[in-house]
């Protein structure tokens, strides 16, 4: 019999209204401690009741204790539930991805918190951040081999959040083989190798296809920055679609390889520009040197990884973003990314205005992007939704 926790008077008006997690504060301890419990341990959530709400997956040294895998108490986490949540999810995604190229599974938005999927065609890559999911690992392996049979599916599990939970890091190639520990996708017409092994996170950024997609069709005929450019996903695309010159900017050497690699691969190798080095002091010296663009994107890691970072990461996209201003030609566009989901949605554009005045320049916010259809957002999980691409004119003040 699964042990209960059971939720504080009128605690359970949240998941009552399609939240799926449970703080350790709601949590009446006094009746059913967390103490005791292990991580990764199935349990009914009771409202203050004693009325069951669902069964769910405990981290019980976290501020998030519990989240919901079914509003069925009945319904176990096991082979059958991850076999239906991926073909569910896979479904979802074959409405709008042609090329088999996408996230495949986004955690809490997909019934499967602490797992993401990235589907790279033939090559799937697998990447658990908790407990839950660790210890069914090989039914999740098991679960995508039966659902799409791919002839490679990688473990990437190197990501910083297997810590909070005292998890190992590894990654290893369980079913197949992988030429060059990289996995090829097209993404918006362009061909890319994306390094999986040794990569950022799966090795390819999937959240920011559709907002790489617009500016696809601005850049033709202009000189494009892309700093903080990894692989080259906006840059190499630009230069694929048109653009007559490309300089990318990452501090790591390993990354502008691949950048150039990606470039070959699309024959756009002479048009593409590699700068290695900390983002900010290049920006400055090729502002210092006199360089303009009629593009700027800057897409940055996450400046705010936690909410007591708010101050310092508003400080450096502000920094970021004057910058990019700078170096702009008179009538330019910046694209102004952030990964960061405690960077409020008002915040970037009001930013954009401010640093407007300060330089004598009209900003103008033409659109304004968020993450592609492969990583669907909860209503009622505000935390889902984080990606941000504020797409703004920088004009002479009229």
């Amino acid at each position: 019999m699964l042990i209960s926790l059971r939720l504080k008077n009128k605690a359970e008006r949240r998941l009552k209204g399609g939240h799926l997690w449970v703080y350790s504060n709601e949590v009446d301890t006094a009746q059913t401690p967390l103490k005791g419990l292990q991580a990764g341990q199935e349990v009914i959530i009771e409202a203050a009741s004693g009325k069951a709400l669902g069964r769910a997956i405990v981290s019980p040294e976290q501020l998030i204790c519990a989240r919901l895998i079914s509003r069925d108490s009945k319904q176990p986490l096991d082979a059958s539930l991850i076999v239906h949540r991926l073909k569910v999810a896979l479904s979802s995604r074959e409405l709008w991805y042609p090329h088999q190229c996408y996230r495949w599974v986004y955690g809490d938005s997909d019934g499967l918190p602490g797992l993401v999927i990235d589907r790279f065609g033939d090559v799937v890559v697998i990447q658990i951040s908790n407990m839950a999911m660790e210890l069914r690992r090989q039914d999740i392996v098991d679960a995508v081999m039966k659902v799409v049979k791919p002839a490679t599916i990688v473990l990437k599990n190197d990501g910083k959040l297997r810590a909070v939970e005292g998890l190992e890091e590894y990654v290893d190639i369980v079913h197949g083989a992988l030429e060059d520990n990289c996995a090829p996708l097209i993404e918006n017409d362009t061909n890319f190798m994306a390094p999986v092994i040794h990569g950022q996170k799966t090795g390819w950024f999937y959240d920011h296809r559709e907002n790489r997609a617009v500016l696809n069709r601005l850049v033709n005929g202009k000189r494009v920055l892309d700093v903080f450019s990894y692989v080259g996903g906006w840059g190499v695309q630009a230069a694929n679609h048109g653009a007559s010159e490309v300089h990318c900017i990452d501090a790591s050497g390993q990354a502008l390889d691949w950048v150039e690699q990606n470039a070959a691969l699309n024959g756009v190798e002479e048009k593409l520009h590699c700068w290695e080095g900390d983002a900010f002091q290049a920006m400055k010296q090729l502002k210092d040197s006199g360089e303009k663009f009629d593009i700027v994107v800057v897409d940055p890691p996450a400046f705010i990884p936690r909410r007591k970072d708010i101050k310092a990461g508003e400080q450096a996209y502000r920094r970021l973003n004057q910058l990019a201003m700078r170096l702009l030609n008179k009538d330019g566009l910046l694209v102004a990314g952030s990964c960061s989901m405690h960077l409020g949605d008002d915040r970037l554009p009001d930013m954009l205005r401010i640093l407007g005045r300060e330089l004598d320049r009209e900003v103008m916010i033409q659109h304004i992007g968020s993450q592609g259809a492969d990583h669907p957002v909860l209503p009622a999980i505000a935390e889902t939704r984080y990606l941000k691409a504020v797409f703004a004119r920088v004009l002479p003040t009229r």
